[in-house]
C-alpha cells in the first residue's frame, strides 16, 4: 500500500481543517476523557500472518490517521470552548447598562458577525439541497402521470430503434443489433412477425405511411424494404408485471437464453427483402420515408445520406456535406424535408420542395455529436446531442434556439408527439424524461429494480392512437416498453 507523500499529507491535513471550520460544530461532554493511543509494541506482539514490513507499513499509516483525528478531535474542542465563551460574553453584555465599555461593544460586533456568517453558511448549504429536492419532488409527481403498461422481451441483444405502424392494425416494430427486427401486438405483448434478412446488426425501423411496408436500416451497409401481413391476436387481461418480477434479479445480467424461451421463435420469420437499398460504403445507421412513401433517404456512416426512388431502386441524391459519421435521419410529416444530423456537432436541413433547387441550411447548436434531430407537426425542429442538451428550433427563424434543455446526461433518438407536443428523450443513464415544447420538465418516467429499463435507453416513440399506451422506449437491455402517459387537461391547454 503507497505511504501518503509529505505533501500530500499537508494538503490533506490543510483541506480537513477548513472542512472542520465550515461544518457545524457538534457539542461533545466537557468530562470526556481522551482514548489512550495504541501502542506500536502492543500491536506487534499480536499474533498476524502479515509480512513485518507490510506490517509496520500499515502501523505507520494508522498512526497518521489517529494522529490527524487526534488533531482534529483538538481543534473541535477548542473551538466549543470559544462558542461557549463568545456566548457568555454577548449574554453578559446583554445585561449592561448604556455607556459600557467600548470594547465590549466591539466584541459584541465580532462575535454577532461571526455567528450571522455561520448562520448564514448553513442556510445557503441547506436551503439549496432542499430548493433541488422539493422542484424535484414537484417536477415528478404535479405535471404527469407515467404508468408502465406492457413490456416487448424476446431480442437477443440490444434494441436500437422502435417505430409504430401508422395504418391499421397497429404494431410495434423493433429493430435490433441480434440482426433481427420485430413486429409486436402492442396489446398483448406477442411477437408477430421477425425479419431475419440483413446481415448486421438492424439500426433503424420505419413504416410506410400508406401500405403494410417496413424500411429497415442496417450494419451491412444495406436497407431493406420489406412487406409484411400480420393477424392481432385476442386481448388478454393485463398481468401484474411489477408481481412478476424478483427484486433481487437484474435483467440485464440474465443469460442470453431467456429471451428465446419467450416465444418469438414461434412467430413467423421473413427472410428476403422486396427491395434492397445498397450504395452506401458504411453502416446504414437510419432510414425514413419521405412524405407520400415514393421515396426513401438513408443516413450512413460514410458521411452521406442517400435518396432513393421505391420503385425503381434506383439513387435520386447523393446528400453530402457532413465531416463525420451521420446519426440520424428525419423527414418531415407533410412537406419534402429532411434532417440529417452527424457526429461533426451539426444537423443539417434539406429542402427538396422545389424539384429545380435542392437547398441546404447548416445548423451548429450543438458541442458534441448531435445524436438526433426530429421534425414536429408544426414549424419546428428539435434536436438532441452527447453534449447533455435538447434544443427546439423555429424552422421560419434557425438562428437560435427558442429553447434549451439541459439534462444531465447524453441524450440518445428523441421523439415529440404530435397531439400533445411532448418531448420523449431517453438518456444513456437508463432514464427517459418527459419536457413540454418550452423546456419545462414534466415528468420522469419510473425506474427501479423492479419496472423500467436497466441499461442504455437508445430511443423512444409515440403512439399517437392508442391511448392505454401512447409511448414507447427500448434499450440495451433487450427490451421495449410501453407506457401510459396521462397529462393533465390544464396543462395540455396551456
Amino acid at each position: 500500500m503507497p505511504v501518503e507523500s509529505g505533501n500530500s499529507g499537508a494538503a490533506r491535513q490543510a483541506k480537513q481543517k477548513r472542512k472542520s471550520h465550515s461544518l457545524s460544530i457538534r457539542r461533545t461532554n466537557s468530562t470526556e476523557q481522551e482514548r489512550p493511543p495504541i501502542h506500536r509494541d502492543m500491536l506487534e506482539g499480536q499474533d498476524s500472518k502479515l509480512p513485518m514490513a507490510l506490517r509496520s507499513n500499515l502501523l505507520d499509516l494508522f498512526g497518521q490517521i489517529e494522529r490527524e483525528f487526534e488533531n482534529l478531535y483538538l481543534e473541535n474542542l477548542e473551538l466549543r470552548r470559544e462558542i461557549e465563551s463568545l456566548n457568555e460574553r454577548l449574554a453578559g453584555e446583554g445585561q449592561t447598562v448604556d455607556g459600557g465599555d467600548l470594547t465590549k461593544g466591539a466584541l459584541k460586533t465580532k462575535a454577532s458577525h461571526s455567528t450571522s456568517q455561520l448562520s448564514q453558511k448553513l442556510k445557503t448549504t441547506y436551503k439549496a439541497s432542499t430548493s433541488k429536492i422539493v422542484s424535484s419532488f414537484k417536477a415528478t409527481t404535479s405535471r404527469a402521470v407515467c404508468q408502465l403498461v406492457k413490456e416487448y422481451v424476446g431480442h437477443r441483444d440490444g434494441i436500437w430503434d422502435l417505430s409504430v405502424t401508422r395504418t391499421q392494425p397497429l404494431v410495434l416494430g423493433t429493430a435490433s443489433a441480434d440482426h433481427c427486427a420485430m413486429l409486436w401486438s402492442i396489446e398483448t405483448g406477442k411477437c408477430l412477425l421477425k425479419y431475419a434478412g440483413h446481415a448486421g446488426s438492424v439500426n433503424s425501423i420505419k413504416f410506410h405511411p400508406t401500405e403494410q411496408m417496413a424500411l429497415t436500416a442496417s450494419g451491412d451497409q444495406t436497407a431493406h424494404i420489406w412487406r409484411y401481413m400480420v393477424q392481432l391476436p385476442l386481448p388478454q387481461p393485463p398481468a401484474d408485471i411489477s408481481a412478476s418480477l424478483d427484486d433481487d434479479v437484474d435483467f440485464s445480467d440474465k443469460d442470453e437464453a431467456d429471451g428465446e424461451a419467450d416465444g418469438p421463435n414461434e412467430c413467423p420469420t421473413v427472410r428476403i427483402a422486396s427491395t434492397t437499398l445498397k450504395s452506401h460504403q458504411g453502416v446504414v445507421i437510419a432510414a425514413d420515408w419521405l412524405v407520400g412513401g415514393k421515396q426513401v433517404v438513408t443516413a450512413s456512416w460514410d458521411r452521406a445520406a442517400n435518396l432513393y426512388d421505391v420503385e425503381t431502386s434506383e439513387l435520386v441524391h447523393t446528400l453530402t456535406g457532413h465531416d463525420q459519421e451521420l446519426t440520424h435521419c428525419c423527414t418531415h410529416p407533410t412537406q419534402r424535408l429532411v434532417v440529417t444530423s452527424s457526429r461533426d456537432t451539426t444537423f443539417r436541413l434539406w429542402d427538396f420542395r422545389d424539384p429545380s433547387i435542392h437547398s441546404v441550411n447548416v445548423f451548429q447548436g450543438h458541442t458534441d455529436t448531435v445524436t438526433s434531430a426530429v421534425f414536429t407537426v408544426g414549424d419546428n425542429v428539435v434536436s438532441g446531442s452527447d453534449d447533455r442538451t435538447v434544443k427546439v428550433w423555429d424552422l421560419k427563424n434557425m438562428r437560435s434556439p427558442i429553447a434549451t434543455i439541459r439534462t444531465d446526461s447524453a441524450v440518445n433518438r428523441i421523439s415529440v408527439s404530435a397531439n400533445q407536443r411532448i418531448i420523449a428523450l431517453p438518456h444513456d443513464n437508463r432514464q427517459v424524461r418527459l419536457f413540454d415544447m418550452t423546456g419545462v420538465r414534466l415528468a420522469r418516467l419510473p425506474r427501479s429494480n423492479r419496472q423500467g429499463h436497466r441499461r442504455m435507453v437508445c430511443c423512444s416513440a409515440w403512439n399517437e392512437e392508442n391511448q392505454a399506451c401512447n409511448l414507447f422506449t427500448c434499450g440495451f437491455d433487450r427490451q421495449a416498453i410501453g407506457w401510459n402517459i396521462n397529462i393533465p387537461a390544464l396543462l395540455q391547454e396551456k
